[in-house]
């Protein structure tokens, strides 16, 4: 399928590893230039030299989406780089998940300040760029808890539940503009912070991957991989999507049951 990405420019936050790596590789596959940024310079510059070697065009920068003045010089940078900016991907973001009782009122503004205002700030940066050259896609990553909280699941349930709400809220504003907004809602995706996780237990990474989809009751009987991810990230954001807007897809393996 062409996806009509050939000359877009694509930003994806959080671009360093896992679900942003992968979607930053695919962008590049499909003939699209891309701006990576996350907040350690090593991975990403690793990222950056994947894209390069396979022929691509890349901008890579070690910036914080909690700042919000050298987040908004990044996109501007990009924008005055490229010349352009068509897609902005808000994936950066952790996963905090606990007991609503053993969450302190820091680690609140921490999940809001990373995944909710990151977002807010990275797209109020970029839509003026979009709306000048006739339009654009913002895709924000979620997650199912954020349709759908289990136990012990704050702040990160309650966070992705305000993106879901931030992605229709914009999809309504800015559909005049032909700026299309979307979400896709993770499950479980194999990503460093797991395999961190599994590494500190002294577990096997594909045992911890195989007791964590069992335990969780993932219908299709595993974690998903990060380019499946990407795949279904590049294509909500590419012209074959054209008349997709406010809308979120789970990507969980059937996990959830909210759709």
């Amino acid at each position: 399928m062409e996806l009509g990405l050939e000359g877009k420019v694509a930003i994806v936050t959080g671009g360093s590893e896992g679900i942003g790596r992968a979607t930053a590789l695919r962008f590049a596959k499909e003939g699209a230039r891309v701006a990576i940024c996350a907040r350690r310079a090593e991975p990403l510059e690793a990222v950056a030299r994947e894209i390069r070697d396979a022929g691509g065009q890349v901008l890579a920068r070690s910036v914080d989406v909690m700042q919000a003045e050298p987040l908004r010089a990044f996109v501007d940078e990009v924008a005055a780089h490229f010349g352009r900016l068509d897609i902005l991907v808000n994936n950066a973001g952790t996963s905090i998940a606990r007991h609503f009782g053993d969450v302190d009122d820091e680690t609140w503004h921490l999940d809001i300040e990373l995944k909710l205002m990151g977002a807010i700030r990275a797209s109020r940066a970029a839509i003026p760029h979009m709306r000048r050259q006739g339009g654009g896609r913002i895709l924000n990553i979620t997650t199912i808890a954020g349709k759908q909280p289990r136990p012990a699941s704050t702040p990160t349930s309650v966070t992705r539940a305000a993106g879901l709400a931030l992605t229709k809220a914009m999809s309504k504003d800015y559909a005049r503009d032909n700026i299309l907004v979307n979400t896709v809602c993770i499950g479980l995706i194999k990503s460093g912070q797991h395999e961190r996780r599994a590494d500190a237990a002294g577990i096997a990474r594909e045992s911890y991957y195989a007791d964590r989809a069992k335990a969780a009751g993932v219908p299709l009987g595993r974690f998903g991989e990060a380019p499946e991810a990407a795949n279904v990230i590049v294509f909500l954001c590419s012209e074959a999507a054209s008349y997709v807007t406010g809308s979120s897809v789970n990507l969980d393996g059937g996990s959830s049951g909210a759709v």
